[in-house]
């Protein structure tokens, strides 16, 4: 049985960093930044994972063995969720003029099956002002590399709100073959020589730039 990365979190964390170079859990994603009154407010997530990891959820959840899951159990699954992505600040990685910001627990992970994929939606808010002044970066991705979040068109990676229209956005895509040659020594000695773990993947991960 695949165990889901929320309830194995701990345990993956302790594993050599190498181990976390191919994902295993596969989600398509979309975020919704909101900006308000000069400053980002929310980040909206949604996220469908891959059927594969969808089936073992249903296995470990379903409690009642009738092959899917009910209102109780999709809660059950929001509110392990809510708990293990803690430690990984909710896979939210904010850059305010190249300083990191942690985000706020959401107040709830709202959980669907449909089509045998499971979803996910949830909203995190910064645990400090971000404002809309010089370069701002918004990747949602698992530092660990165990899942990968995919955003499929850049559209996926949305700005609401009127004080953007001050402000020039981009998505932006690393090629990991480009990052690879430019970055070789780094990343041989971070995913085989650092037994603690490694924040390199923000090197492959696509990400949302704001620039104010």
């Amino acid at each position: 049985m695949i165990k889901p990365f929320l309830l194995a979190a701990a345990a993956l964390a302790a594993m050599p960093a190498v181990a976390f170079a191919h994902p295993h859990i596969f989600a398509d994603a979309r975020v919704e930044v909101v900006a308000e009154a000069g400053q980002i407010k929310e980040l909206r997530n949604v996220w469908r994972f891959d059927e594969v990891f969808s089936s073992s959820v249903v296995m470990d959840f379903d409690k009642n063995g009738n092959s899917t899951l009910d209102p109780d159990e999709l809660d059950e699954v929001g509110k392990t969720v809510k708990k293990s992505l803690g430690d990984y600040n909710y896979y939210a990685n904010l850059f305010d003029n190249n300083r990191p910001v942690k985000v706020n627990p959401p107040d709830a992970i709202r959980v669907a099956y449909q089509d045998g994929q499971l979803l996910m939606f949830f909203a995190v808010t910064p645990k400090e002002a971000m404002p809309l002044k010089g370069n701002l970066s918004i990747g949602i991705y698992d530092p660990t590399l165990y899942t990968a979040i995919d955003f499929a068109t850049d559209d996926a990676m949305v700005t609401e709100g009127d004080d953007f229209k001050a402000c020039k956005r981009a998505v932006v895509r690393p090629d990991p073959d480009e990052v690879i040659k430019q970055n070789q020594a780094n990343l041989t000695q971070a995913f085989f020589n650092d037994p603690t773990g490694t924040n390199m993947s923000k090197l492959f991960a696509t990400r949302l730039e704001v620039t104010c």
